[in-house]
C-alpha cells in the first residue's frame, strides 16, 4: 500500500477509521473513494457484478478513469494502490473489515433499503454506515433497521468533484449516536480535507437548495431583463461573490441533462409553497438544446458552444446562435471593483437584472432561517464550501446593509423574511470584543466558533488591526507575535505594494515579530507577478522600470529568506511563476493537498525573475549532488512549464520538499499548522548560509541549444521557444564560458534580470503577453 499519511486517525478513544468500504462506484463513488485513497486510507470500492469473465470490470473501470481524471482527482498515481476493486455479489462479506461503508448508489430507496440490510449482515460492531443522499429523509432510509444499526447511521452528503468541492453536508438521524457524528467530523475534517456543516433533515438540506434555486432565478432573470447568456453570467460572478462560470457556464459544467434531473428531484421533494416551485417549471430550450445533444461541457456545447473556432452563446428569446463578445460589461467591471452595490444602483436592464436575482436569492436564504439553521453561519459556509461563493448570502446581506436590502425588497414587492422583519439597521455578523459573532434568529448574537485547528484567516483579519497595508496587501500580527503577510490583489498578482509589503514583514522580524506566515484565504495565493504592469512598461519600452521592479522583487524575498525569525508559506491553490517564487524563499512550506506549484514563465515569453531559476537550480543539486544535471533538470522542468498538481507531484520536479514541507488535506487547517511550524522552528532558529553556485560553461549550454534546436526543427517548440529557451540555459550554466565555482547567489539573480529584460525587449515576447491577457491563453509563436 503507497500511504500518504497514517493508516489510521484515532478519533474517539479506540474508534479508529483505518478501512473504507464505498458501494458503488459511480461519479460520486469513486471520487469518494479517490479522496480516501488521497488521504492514505484502505478502500474497498463495491459496484454491481459484470456478467462475463471479469467479475469486478465494473470497478476497476472505475479506478481506471480516476488514472485518467482531468483535472486529475488523486494525488499522484500511487494512491490508487490503496483502492481494490470488488463486486457485491461476491465482495461483501469483506466488508467485515471496514470501519466506515458509505453507500452511493442510484438515488431509489428501495435498493438503497435492499443493500441496507445485506450490509448489516456483514458490518462489524461498531462500524459506521452513511449514504451520499441528498434527496431521501433519513427516517426513510433507517426505517425498520436495527436499533444498532439507526445508531450507527448518517447522512455524508459530498459534493462533486470530491477533491476539489471542500463540502460535506452531515446530517444526524433521530437515533444516530453523537460520538459517531464526533468521528464522522473528525476524520472528515482532518483526514479528508472537508469544511463540515452540520445540517438538519431537511429537503435538499443547504447547498443545492439555495444553490439551484439561485441558477433558476439567474436563467429566470435573464430571460426576464432580455439580458443574453454571456451579460449574465459576467454580472452573475464575479461582481456578486460567485465563481466566473456564473449561471449559464455552470449549467453548461454540470451538464443541462442532469441539471433538470436535479431540479426535477428538488421539485419532487420541496414543501408546496416553496419559492423554488416559481422556477422549476421545464424550460423548452434547454429541453430542445438535450435533444440536439447540446447536454454541456460532455456533449456539443450547451448554452455556449465553439463552433469553427468561434465562441458562440445561444441567444434566449430567439434559439439562434451569437458570436461572444469576449469581453465583460462595464457594470461588472465596476462590480468587481467597487462592490454589489455598485450593481443594484440603477434602473438599466442589467441592474435590474441583478437587484431582482440578488432580492430573490438572498431572500430566500434568509427566509430558511429557522428551519435549517438558528444563524447565517452554515448557509453562508455551505454556499461557500460547496458552490465555491466568495461571499455568503448573509454577508452580501450585510454587504448592502440591512436597511438597504429591506427596501429592495419592499421595492421588488418580495416578502420580508422572517429573519430580517426585526432587522432593520441591524447586521447578521458583527465584531465584538476582538470576536466575530453572528445574530441568531432570537436576535441575539453569539461567537462564531470553529473545530479546535480551524481557522479562516478572511474571518479572523476582522478581528486584528495591520500593521501595515496598501491596496495590493496587509500585515498582520496574531495574539503570539507571528505576523501574516497577506496579497488581496485580483488573483492575487505580485506588485510593487505586495513586495512592499512583504519587504516591511521582514524589517520587522525580530523586533515586532517572531515568524512570519505568507497566506491568504483567495481561491488562490497567487497566479504570479502581474503581467499587466510589465505589458505597460514594455509599450513604454521602460526597460529600466523592469529593470528595478524585479530588483525590488528580488530585494524582498531575499530579505523574507535571511531575516532572523522563521518564515513559513501557508499556499493553496495556484502557486505559479512569482507566487511560487515568494514561498520558494521560505524556510518551510505548509501546503494544501490541491495546491498547484511551478514555474511557468516560458509560456509567456519570458524567464522567472524573482529567484526562481536559482532556486530551481540550488535545489537540484541538493537532490542529485551534480552541478550539470541539476541544471538539465532545472532547464527542462522551466522550459516546460511543468507543473505538479499536488505536493506529490510538486516533488517530483524539486518544487515541494517531501522531508521538510508539509501537506495538510484541509486548507482552513494552513495558518494553524504554519504557526505550529514556527514555534517547532523559534527555538534554535538560524537563517539559512548563502547558497555558493558552479556554472558548468559552454559543453552543457550547448547541449541544451541543441536540443531546442533539434526539437524546434521536429516541430515541437517554436521559433520564439527555442530563444526563450536558450536564455534558461545561459541562466543555468553560465553560457559560452569556462566553467566556474564560486558563484554567488546574487550572480544569478542578476542573470535572471538580464535575461527577463532581454526577452521583454522581444515583439515576441510582446505578442505572448498580449495575447495571455486578451485571450486568456498562450500563444505559440
Amino acid at each position: 500500500m503507497i500511504h500518504s499519511g497514517p493508516d489510521a486517525i484515532n478519533l474517539r478513544g479506540n474508534h479508529m477509521i483505518s478501512k473504507v468500504a464505498v458501494i458503488g462506484s459511480g461519479t460520486m463513488g469513486s471520487g469518494i473513494a479517490a479522496q480516501l485513497a488521497n488521504a492514505g486510507i484502505e478502500v474497498l470500492l463495491l459496484d454491481i457484478k459484470a456478467s462475463g469473465v471479469h467479475a469486478n470490470a465494473i470497478a476497476e473501470r472505475a479506478v481506471e478513469r480516476l488514472r485518467k481524471s482531468n483535472p486529475p482527482l488523486i494525488v499522484h498515481r500511487d494512491v490508487l494502490e490503496n483502492i481494490a476493486a470488488g463486486n457485491i455479489e461476491d465482495d461483501l462479506p469483506a466488508i467485515a473489515d471496514c470501519d466506515w461503508i458509505v453507500e452511493a448508489i442510484v438515488e431509489r430507496l428501495e435498493l438503497k433499503k435492499e443493500l441496507y440490510h445485506d450490509i448489516d449482515k456483514y458490518r462489524k460492531r461498531g462500524a459506521i454506515v452513511s449514504s451520499n443522499t441528498s434527496t431521501i429523509p433519513m427516517s426513510l432510509l433507517v426505517e425498520g433497521m436495527p436499533a444498532d444499526f439507526r445508531n450507527h447511521f448518517a447522512i455524508t452528503h459530498f459534493f462533486n468533484p470530491v477533491r476539489y468541492m471542500r463540502l460535506l453536508e452531515l446530517v444526524q438521524g433521530d437515533e444516530t449516536a453523537e460520538q459517531v457524528m464526533d468521528l464522522l467530523r473528525r476524520f472528515n475534517d482532518e483526514k479528508m480535507g472537508k469544511g463540515i456543516v452540520d445540517c438538519r433533515d431537511t429537503p435538499g438540506f443547504l447547498a443545492n437548495r439555495v444553490g439551484v434555486f439561485a441558477l433558476q432565478v439567474g436563467i429566470d432573470e435573464a430571460i426576464r431583463c432580455g439580458l443574453g447568456v454571456e451579460d449574465a453570467d459576467a454580472l452573475m460572478g464575479r461582481p456578486m461573490g460567485i465563481p466566473k462560470t456564473g449561471v449559464f457556464g455552470l449549467y453548461d459544467l454540470i451538464g443541462l441533462d442532469l441539471m433538470v434531473d436535479v431540479v426535477k428531484s428538488l421539485k419532487s421533494i420541496l414543501p408546496e409553497g416553496d419559492a423554488f416551485h416559481r422556477v422549476s417549471e421545464p424550460n423548452s430550450l434547454i429541453n430542445r438544446l438535450i435533444e440536439e445533444g447540446y447536454t454541456g461541457l460532455k456533449g456539443r456545447g450547451g448554452f455556449y458552444r465553439t463552433r469553427d473556432g468561434q465562441r458562440e452563446a445561444v441567444d434566449l428569446s430567439t434559439g439562434e446562435w451569437c458570436a461572444t463578445r469576449g469581453t465583460a460589461p462595464a457594470l461588472a467591471e465596476a462590480g468587481e471593483e467597487n462592490g454589489v452595490n455598485v450593481l443594484i444602483d440603477g434602473d438599466t436592464p442589467q441592474h435590474r437584472f441583478c437587484r431582482r436575482v440578488l432580492a430573490r436569492v438572498l431572500a430566500y436564504a434568509a427566509g430558511l432561517l429557522p428551519e435549517v439553521a438558528d444563524n447565517p453561519a452554515p448557509v453562508d459556509d455551505a454556499m461557500k464550501l460547496g458552490y465555491n461563493w466568495i461571499h455568503g448570502p448573509f454577508e452580501l446581506i450585510d454587504a448592502i446593509g440591512t436597511s438597504g436590502f429591506i427596501s429592495m425588497l419592499d421595492e421588488e414587492g418580495i416578502p420580508r423574511p422572517t429573519y430580517l422583519t426585526e432587522a432593520d439597521g441591524l447586521t447578521c455578523y458583527r465584531v465584538e470584543q476582538n470576536r466575530l459573532e453572528t445574530r441568531h434568529v432570537d436576535g441575539h448574537y453569539r461567537p462564531l466558533t470553529r473545530a479546535p485547528g480551524i481557522i479562516r484567516f478572511n474571518e479572523a483579519r476582522c478581528t486584528l488591526q495591520a500593521l501595515s497595508e496598501n491596496q495590493s496587501a496587509s500585515l498582520f500580527r496574531l495574539e503570539n507575535d507571528i505576523g501574516v503577510v497577506e496579497f488581496h490583489t485580483k488573483a492575487n498578482a505580485l506588485d510593487e505594494g505586495c513586495m512592499e509589503i512583504v519587504a516591511d514583514a521582514a524589517a520587522r522580524a525580530g523586533r515586532e515579530l517572531r515568524g512570519i506566515v505568507v497566506h491568504n484565504d483567495g481561491p488562490h495565493f497567487s497566479a504570479g507577478v502581474n503581467l499587466n504592469r510589465f505589458r505597460e512598461m514594455i509599450e513604454r519600452s521602460d526597460w529600466d522600470g523592469i529593470d528595478d521592479f524585479l530588483k525590488d522583487f528580488q530585494h524582498s524575498v531575499r530579505a523574507l529568506k535571511y531575516c532572523p525569525v522563521p518564515v513559513v508559506a501557508a499556499p493553496s491553490g495556484l502557486t505559479i511563476g512569482g507566487g511560487y517564487e515568494v514561498t520558494a524563499h521560505c524556510d518551510v512550506l505548509v501546503a494544501h493537498t490541491n495546491i498547484v506549484l511551478g514555474l511557468v514563465e516560458c509560456m509567456v515569453g519570458v524567464i522567472p525573475g524573482g529567484g526562481g531559476v536559482k532556486d530551481t537550480l540550488h535545489r537540484w543539486h541538493q537532490i542529485l549532488d551534480d552541478w550539470e544535471h541539476a541544471a538539465h533538470r532545472t532547464f527542462m522542468n522551466i522550459g516546460c512549464g511543468k507543473t505538479g498538481t499536488s505536493p506529490q507531484q510538486a516533488a517530483e520536479l524539486a518544487y515541494f520538499r517531501l522531508a521538510l514541507d508539509r501537506q495538510v488535506m484541509n486548507r482552513d487547517r494552513l495558518l494553524s499548522s504554519a504557526c505550529e511550524v514556527i514555534d517547532e522552528l523559534s527555538e534554535s532558529y538560524m537563517p539559512p548560509t548563502p547558497p555558493v553556485f558552479h556554472w558548468c560553461g559552454a559543453t552543457p549550454f550547448n547541449e541544451m541549444r541543441r536540443h531546442l534546436e533539434k526539437n524546434h526543427d521536429a516541430g515541437q517548440l517554436m521559433a520564439h521557444d527555442v530563444t526563450v529557451g536558450t536564455e534558461l540555459a545561459h541562466i543555468v550554466t553560465g553560457g559560452e564560458t569556462e566553467a566556474r565555482d564560486g558563484v554567488s547567489e546574487d550572480e544569478l539573480y542578476a542573470a535572471e534580470r538580464q535575461s527577463f529584460v532581454t526577452l521583454a525587449r522581444t515583439d515576441a515576447t510582446r505578442a505572448r503577453i498580449v495575447h495571455m491577457l486578451d485571450r486568456g491563453g498562450p500563444l505559440r509563436n
